[in-house]
């Protein structure tokens, strides 16, 4: 083999090492799922929890950052097209992968928690420990 040829053989293989090694240091972003968000999340906007409002009287159409889709008369539940409107101003709120600086899981938890000084709704979420917030974190860290 000539030495121009090994030459640009080594720097091919080199090249090609850095790379794949490059391309498998680059970590996926975390995806947050539609179906967990309608199952775990979106129900407990509308639980009621003793000594506070639900999450629904405050944010329905409210003027903040975090509004949610207005009910129909005798409506129970949101219809698909608007668990998809909640699910995009949900998702606007979190850090997909880090729900400990997710601001929808951080503003309704109470500050002994980990949470906000203050949420003019109540502390919707005693401690990071409370079910619905664990399921909510999961939602938000893609687990």
């Amino acid at each position: 083999m000539s030495a121009r040829f090994i030459i640009l053989f080594s720097a091919a293989a080199a090249f090609g090492a850095i790379a794949i090694v490059g391309g498998a240091s680059i970590a996926a972003e975390p995806q947050l799922d539609f179906e967990i968000y309608k199952s775990q999340v979106e129900p407990v906007f509308l639980m009621k929890r003793e000594g506070i409002a639900r999450c629904y009287q405050c944010h329905v159409e409210a003027n903040n950052p975090f509004t949610l889709q207005r009910l129909g008369e005798g409506q129970t539940n949101w219809t698909d097209e608007q668990s998809r409107l909640n699910f995009a101003v949900s998702s606007s709120l979190v850090t997909p992968g880090d729900p400990e600086n997710s601001r929808l899981l951080i503003h309704p938890l109470a500050p002994e928690g980990g949470g906000d000084l203050f949420h003019s709704g109540g502390r919707q979420f005693a401690t990071k420990d409370d079910l619905d917030w664990r399921a909510w974190a999961e939602w938000v860290g893609g687990q």
